[in-house]
């Protein structure tokens, strides 16, 4: 048998658990393209609070995400996603059942409570293999792309042609769909396996905020999500002021996002194959920067518009890409996990900031502050990681140790002194080595090779 083959457990844990995180990703981004349209129909709406409404998920998310995935360690992983998808059906039916906006926003704020991604990645930590993890971690994020460009899509279609009340029924029942797939499809885990390449080990979180590189990666995506929901709380309205009726926004956002996503490969190719992260990394800030100023001086001019979503949605999709990436190759040997959640929580702190001040921005002086707010933030942002250094080269690994190999006391040093190794903690009594490799110059096998001789 290939050792590298998926087994069916393998695949029914990363179909079952990609779907299940695909639909509540869903269930979240369908609303962005709407909520600052139709939501102004809801009595009491403001655009503040809508900004409020859209971002208080990502303020839930930040506060629960980390917590409910060390509970779950406890408690078991199926436990603790069911209830979590339960907590965002629930919030999506209040958001349905309401006519106000304060009770779309306590919805959202339960949809938010129901933080289930590191829940959703210590299972698939558990089901998988270390040989095949990177595999099922890759197509989760695959998966948040795809996720995020359909949503664009189906959010206006379908509230449209249904209504606002009947998307937040529908995202409940996307939440009730992915509990029904986590009993039925995603296998039980024998055994709760603390990786430190996917979980958060505790008492880690000073070491990883100690990081100055991690820092300003973190200050990014904190600043890419404030600008994207900051964008979504002024470009609906700009557009249907220009002339383009809310119905027909899904085909900008279907044309932008293929797009986009074509020249999402050859950026890729370009910081990974060629080793040019810091140089794409910049140029995507940059293009950030220029579409917060075409979108300032658009007006109601809808094909400037269009060019400043394009540009905004270019760079957006190369970076929630090459960040994670980033973080990985940053992170301390056997801290990935921690630095991950941490990494996360500043995502989700973004998409509160951006939507809560965006709404504030957008009711005090109309859209153009919005953007200028955001081509100063972009600034800001573009200084600070001129301070960046380029990243070491360097994929993060797991091996599991014998009995016999945790009692070597040489083996993290001659693990160390292979071609290609630049970090080794070995962890004994997790009975694993965590490891910081070059794959160009070696490879898992090699390295367990050495240590089955050992």
């Amino acid at each position: 048998m290939n050792d590298n083959k998926m087994t069916g457990i393998e695949l029914r844990a990363t179909w079952g658990l990609g779907t299940v995180f695909s639909l509540r990703m869903l269930g979240m981004f369908m609303v962005l393209p709407v909520l600052t349209t139709y939501g102004m129909a809801l009595q009491g709406a403001s655009e503040a609070l809508i900004g409020l409404a859209i971002g208080i998920y990502g303020l839930a998310q930040a506060v629960f995400q980390v917590p409910f995935g060390l509970i779950s360690d406890r408690v078991g992983r199926k436990p603790l996603i069911i209830g979590g998808l339960l907590v965002f059906a629930l919030g999506s039916v209040i958001a349905a059942l309401t006519d106000s906006i304060w009770g779309v926003i306590l919805g959202r704020a339960l949809q938010g409570s129901g933080a289930i991604a590191a829940a959703v990645m210590a299972l698939l930590s558990d089901l998988t293999r270390e040989q095949n993890r990177t595999k099922a971690m890759a197509f989760i994020g695959v998966s948040f792309g795809v996720t995020f460009a359909i949503a664009m899509v189906l959010g206006p279609i379908i509230t449209h042609a249904l209504g606002l009340q009947a998307l937040f029924w529908g995202i409940a029942l996307l939440a009730l769909a992915g509990i029904a797939i986590t009993l039925a499809v995603v296998p039980a885990a024998n055994a709760h396996v603390l990786n430190r390449e996917s979980g958060i080990v505790r008492g880690s979180f000073a070491k990883v905020l100690a990081n100055g590189q991690l820092l300003k990666l973190n200050v990014g995506i904190f600043c890419l999500h404030a600008l994207l929901m900051s964008s979504f709380v002024a470009l609906p309205p700009m557009m249907a002021k220009a002339g383009l009726a809310p119905a027909d926004h899904w085909k900008v956002y279907l044309v932008t996002m293929l797009v986009s996503f074509a020249a999402v490969v050859p950026f890729i190719i370009y910081a990974e194959v060629k080793r040019q992260m810091k140089r794409v990394f910049m140029i995507c800030i940059t293009l950030l920067l220029l579409a917060e100023i075409v979108l300032l001086a658009a007006g109601q001019h809808l094909w400037t518009l269009f060019a400043g979503i394009q540009l905004f949605f270019l760079a957006f999709n190369v970076m929630e890409a090459i960040l994670p990436s980033l973080i990985s190759k940053e992170a301390p040997a056997g801290y990935k996990g921690t630095a991950m959640g941490v990494y996360s929580t500043s995502q989700f702190l973004g998409v509160a900031a951006g939507g809560s001040l965006g709404g504030l921005l957008y009711q005090w002086q109309g859209a153009w502050l919005v953007f200028a707010c955001g081509a100063a933030l972009a600034v800001a942002w573009w200084i600070i990681s001129t301070t960046l250094r380029e990243p070491p080269y360097v994929s993060s690994l797991r091996i599991t140790l014998s009995a016999l190999a945790v009692k070597d006391g040489a083996l993290a040093e001659r693990l160390k002194a292979q071609p290609g190794v630049t970090e080794v903690v070995v962890v004994p009594e997790e009975q694993s080595a965590y490891i910081k490799i070059d794959t160009q110059q070696t490879n898992r096998g090699e390295l367990e090779r050495l240590v089955n001789a050992a």
